[in-house]
Order: C-alpha cells, then structure tokens, then sequence
C-alpha cells in the first residue's frame, strides 16, 4: 500500500468541488445498511420530575455512522428515522449510489484481467435488474416515464461514474480483503458501534487500507473533516475489533473523479470515540424525554419528512414514550462484545 504524508490529501481531475450541501451523499440513503438496531427491554428510566411511572418500550441500542450524521444534522430527523420509523421515498441519487456500489463489488468476483471498464458497465442491467427485485419501490422512481428516456438517461449517468472509477483506481492491481464488509463492537461503556465498510485493503505489509466509494461530489476543503467523519468511525469499530489502527483512510468521489486520503493516528481514534460517546447521551436524554429538536438547514430541502416538521407548519407523530436505555454489556452476559464478518 502506498504511503503519503499524515494528514488530509485531496488529488483529483482538477472538477469543481462542492459543499456537501450540494452532494449527493446529502440525500437521504436508499438503502439502510447502517440502520439502528433496537431492542426491547424493560427497565426504570430517567424522566423529568413531572414523570413518575415508567413502563416497557423500545430504545435505540446501537449507532451507526449514517444514524449520528442524522442527529448531528438535525435530531428530530433521526427522530423520525429510528423512533418513529416514518417512510422514505427512494430518490434517483441515492437509488443510482446503490446501484453503483454493487457493480463496484461485484467487479472483482472476476479474475484481475477482467476487470475492465466494459465489463463494469456490463453489469449495470442485472444489477439494476436485481436492486428492482429486492427494493420494488425503486421502481416508482420512473413511473412517469413510460418511454424508458429518463430511465436511460439515469442509466447512463450510473456508466459514466463507474467508467471514472477507472481513471482513480485500477481494479486489476487490487485483490480486497473484504467488500460490503459489516462490522460491530461494543465498547465498555455499552454502546454498539456498527456499519458496513465498501471495501477493505489489506497490503503484505499487514497495514490496513479502509475504502468508501461517493457518488457524488467531493467536498471543499473546508468540508474534508465531516466528510472523513464516518471513515474514523469505520476506523475506530476496526481498532476495536482488532486492536490494529487503519493505515489509510480513503474516500473515492466518482462525481467529481477525487480521491479523499487521511492517515490516522490512535488519537484521532479515541478522539471520535469520546465524541460518539457524548453524542449516545444526548441521543438518550433525547429518547428519555422526548425533546428532538429541529435544527434548520439548507438540507431540508431533501427531507422526506417536512409535512411532520415544525419548521414547516407539520405536527410529528405522537411519541411512543417512555422508552428505555440500551442493554449495557454487563447486562448482556455471554454475548459477543464484536463481530466483524458479513451483515
């Protein structure tokens, strides 16, 4: 694995980049890899003063990266997302992001020799094929079209950020370690940090390289830290897991054609921790007391959710309170503290 000097390292084609904002990674998933996994437990909670019962409910019990970007973003948006479960539309961007990343996966089940541009585009139908039979309602995104151009024109748009992945990394020098990797670790204090990686490198060296493939743009400088924020999170459940500290960390834009590099250090590791650690409380006193509060900004144009947002006239659905703490891991006797394999 190559090496490069410690810090943020943009190379690219020389494309505009954007704000975040701008991106398609903005938009809300498609598909919910990450998703928090909740469990039902019962036991006495902490409620305000004026509460003095408490009953059996269900708490969220894990936090993956795409779930603190949402409370970070706005809580009453992961509100919706993990309390209250309410639907999303699947939207073209997110939609051609899945569709893409299992192209990108499914490349290097053929030998190194094969892994060209043509055969990566090849593989677009089935796999487009394949998310309409798993994910029906991606069908709804062209059902107004019933000549099939807008479809074409999404499908075409989908080759040409898999044809720019060639012009960043070259697949027939590449043999991963792990592809769609699901990783999970629970730290002491009994959070459960979980995800799923895209691609994971190994060098003969042993040093680890962690890959996430964007569809979208890069970000502006700027921008680069909260964009690496979930590959220190990836970083960190690694580290956990097997006590080995990533060399590398990469963010590969096919929007813009940049590659994003940061190489961390243990304490970049442990920083991120004890901010996820005082994100969980702030997540739990939310759960406890039912004060998920809108945080207003130019994403909310992209929210599913606004009809149930104060910030536009809406009235979220009632909250299912009281709910409960997550199940610390002395409470959880005999049960793995980490897994790191297929989700």
């Amino acid at each position: 694995m190559e090496s490069s000097s410690e810090g943020v390292a943009r190379v690219g084609d020389g494309g505009v980049v954007e704000d975040p904002a701008r991106t398609e990674a903005s938009a809300p998933e498609a598909v919910v890899p990450g998703a928090v996994a909740q469990e039902t437990v019962v036991q006495e909670t902490v409620v305000p003063e004026t509460v003095t019962t408490a009953v059996a409910a269900i708490a969220p019990a894990s936090l993956s990266p795409s779930r603190a970007g949402d409370f970070m973003q706005c809580p009453l948006l992961y509100r919706f997302r993990v309390i209250d479960r309410l639907p999303e539309k699947p939207s073209p961007a997110a939609t051609k992001g899945t569709l893409v990343h299992a192209v990108l996966e499914r490349l290097f089940d053929a030998p190194a020799a094969e892994r060209t541009a043509p055969r990566a585009k090849s593989l677009i139908p089935g796999q487009w094929d394949r998310l309409r039979e798993t994910r029906p309602e991606v069908v709804e995104l062209f059902a107004d079209d019933p000549e099939g151009e807008r479809l074409a024109g999404w499908l075409v748009e989908a080759e040409r950020l898999v044809e720019r992945w060639f012009t960043l990394e070259d697949p027939t020098r590449l043999e991963p370690a792990e592809r769609e990797l699901f990783v999970e670790a629970e730290l002491d204090s009994g959070l459960r940090l979980r995800g799923i990686i895209d691609r994971v490198d190994v060098a003969p060296s042993g040093e680890v390289r962690i890959v996430d493939y964007k569809t979208g743009k890069a970000p502006r400088p700027e921008y680069a830290e909260g964009a690496l924020f979930q590959m220190k999170f990836y970083a960190l459940v690694v580290w956990r897991l097997k006590n080995v500290v990533p060399r590398r960390l990469q963010l590969v834009y096919l929007g813009s054609g940049d590659v994003l590099t940061y190489d961390p250090v243990l304490a970049d590791l442990e920083r991120v921790e004890r901010k996820l650690l005082a994100l969980w409380d702030a997540i739990r006193l939310a759960t406890q007391t039912g004060e998920w509060r809108p945080r207003p900004t130019k994403l909310c144009g992209w929210c599913d959710h606004q009809a149930h947002c104060p910030e536009f006239g809406g009235t979220p659905p009632p909250y299912p309170l009281p709910v409960t703490l997550p199940v610390r891991a002395a409470e959880s006797e005999g049960e793995a503290q980490g897994r790191m394999g297929p989700g």
